[in-house]
Parts: C-alpha cells; structure tokens; sequence
C-alpha cells in the first residue's frame, strides 16, 4: 500500500487511524457513563441531558466545529486558560480528535445505552441478595452482558470518526501531517488539477477500512455473545 499510495496520502491515512482511535477510546468512559445513567438514571435534568449528548447528531458540523473553535479556540477563554498549562486543540491532531469525539459520541451512547436496557434486572438483583456489593455486581454480572453492546459503540464511534469531516475542519482546518484527515485530504485531491486519482485512492481505503471495522464488530459482537449465552 506504502507504493500505491503517495507519502501525503499514506499520512492521511495514518493520521486518520490515529485521531479515530484516540477519539473513540477518549469517548469510551464518558460514553459508559452517560448511558448508564440515561438507562437507569431517574433523576431531574435527565432529558436534557439526553438531548445534548444527541444533539452532534442533528446539529449541522460545521455548528459544532464552530462551537469548539468559540470555546477552544486560542484566543477563547477556556482555550487560552488551557494553553497556559500546554493543553491546545486548535489546529492540532488532538483537536481533530476531540471534534471526532464529540460528533461520534451519540452513536456510542446510543449502542451501549440499548445493551443495559436489554439486561435482566432479575439477575443483578439476584447477586445483591447473595451479598455481592454494587460495584462487584456491575463488574460480574452487568459488564459482561453489555459487552456486546460497548463493542459495538466503540465500533460505530470508530467508524463515524473516521468520516467526520465538516466539525474537524471547522475547528482544526485542514493542515497537511497535522490535521488532515481522509475526508479532508479527498476534499482537497478533488479540488486541485489531476487530483481525481488520488481522490479515488482515499475513497477505497476509506470503504475498506470501515467495512473492516463493521464486519470485525459484527465478528466480535458474535463471539462474545456466544460466550456469555446472551
């Protein structure tokens, strides 16, 4: 693949892994969380809460790209505060990530919220009448049966990652070894003479990879399934 594609779009390719990965797995603990709580939560604020995890779904990118550049921005008042201490998103890989993050975050939520509403309450009840305390039985009992559930949102958020486009390039541009990804370097391949080749290159590779990522969550999804007996 090193010859097939030029080093500019290998490291597109890399970068893209890259800000996908660390996308999903920064999503990963918050997105734990939220669906426990929107799954079992009873609490005031519960539906707000709810659609403001949902509303990167609904909200063009580029709103939410913006929203990030307002508030992480060099010269916003969170974004400079935080470079004081060296953390700066704006126009780095890492803010790619976090823009990636944020608009695949609904789909993880989504997935994991579904797999604790399917759980069987009768069986975690059954292990704190034998003693077992809270933690213990969200550890034993309720995590392995969402398994299936987590791999799959960590799948889909990988998969929405790597495709996130409008966000990202509102909030971090599109800067070559830095923070250009897939969509923005085929953005860029389709907007410049004889580009088209490269282009299509980039959308195979992208067809490719989140065929990959699907078809090895449906895999995974499967076997852990089969061994848990869900």
């Amino acid at each position: 693949m090193t010859d097939w594609l030029s080093p500019d779009e290998w490291t597109a390719v890399l970068l893209s892994l890259r800000v996908s990965l660390v996308a999903m797995l920064w999503s990963l603990p918050f997105g734990l969380a939220v669906a426990m709580l929107l799954a079992r939560g009873r609490f005031w604020g519960r539906s707000v809460l709810d659609t403001i995890v949902h509303l990167p779904l609904v909200l063009p990118p580029v709103v939410t790209g913006y929203l990030l550049l307002l508030t992480l921005g060099r010269r916003a008042p969170l974004g400079s505060f935080l470079a004081e201490f060296g953390i700066v998103f704006s126009f780095r890989w890492t803010g790619a990530a976090l823009a990636c993050a944020i608009m695949a975050f609904p789909l993880m939520v989504r997935a994991i919220r579904l797999s604790i509403e399917a759980v069987d309450r009768r069986l975690e009840d059954a292990a704190g009448t034998l003693g077992a305390r809270p933690a213990w039985v969200f550890l034993t009992v309720t995590l392995p049966l969402i398994l299936p559930g987590i791999v799959a949102g960590m799948i889909l958020s990988f998969a929405k990652a790597l495709g996130e486009f409008g966000a990202t390039i509102t909030f971090v541009s599109n800067i070559p070894g830095e923070t250009q990804t897939l969509p923005s370097a085929i953005y860029t391949l389709t907007q410049v003479p004889d580009g088209e080749a490269g282009a299509l290159r980039l959308v195979l590779v992208s067809v490719a990879i989140s065929m990959a990522a699907l078809i090895g969550s449906e895999l995974l999804a499967r076997r852990i399934a089969r061994r848990i007996g869900a």
